[in-house]
């Protein structure tokens, strides 16, 4: 599974950050389920879904699926946190695009792979951002959409 590199394999979303890959692990819960799937380049990416998604989706280990993630839901940080987070990628910031009081911020996390940020520019100086850094992405497990691929 990796992130898209273009947005065209999908016609309508608006999500920026697409994972593709493999179902690794399904933990089955009454309400909600948990899957993994893990990209080529070994990243794992925990997502938090209804059974009934589950089932709708017809999830099983080995399938293939997509993860959506919106840039808003991605958060950064200098280093890994001991969080309840679960999805935590490291990565060097290659762009980032400074508006009036967000700025869009892309890291990459697996060669030619990137995952999107916008986050506040306060945020940004905060922890010291710039081309070339190292910086962590975030996102929990309920802000991680799955779809078939």
């Amino acid at each position: 599974m990796q992130l898209s590199k273009t947005r065209k394999d999908f016609k309508m979303i608006s999500a920026r950050n697409h994972f593709h890959g493999n179902v690794k692990e399904i933990r089955k819960g009454a309400v909600n389920g948990i899957v993994k799937l893990e990209t080529p380049g070994g990243n794992t990416v925990s997502s938090t879904i209804s059974m009934e998604a589950i089932e709708d989706l017809k999830l099983a280990e080995g399938k293939k699926a997509c993860i959506f993630v919106k840039a808003t839901e991605v958060m950064l940080a200098n280093e890994n946190l001991k969080i309840s987070a679960r999805n935590q990628w490291k990565g060097t910031v290659k762009e980032i695009q400074e508006g009036a009081v967000n700025a869009i911020v892309k890291l990459e996390i697996e060669e030619g792979v990137t995952i999107t940020s916008t986050i506040s520019l306060e945020a940004v100086k905060d922890l010291g951002l710039t081309v070339g850094a190292k910086a962590v992405a975030i996102v929990k497990s309920t802000s991680v959409m799955l779809g078939e691929e």
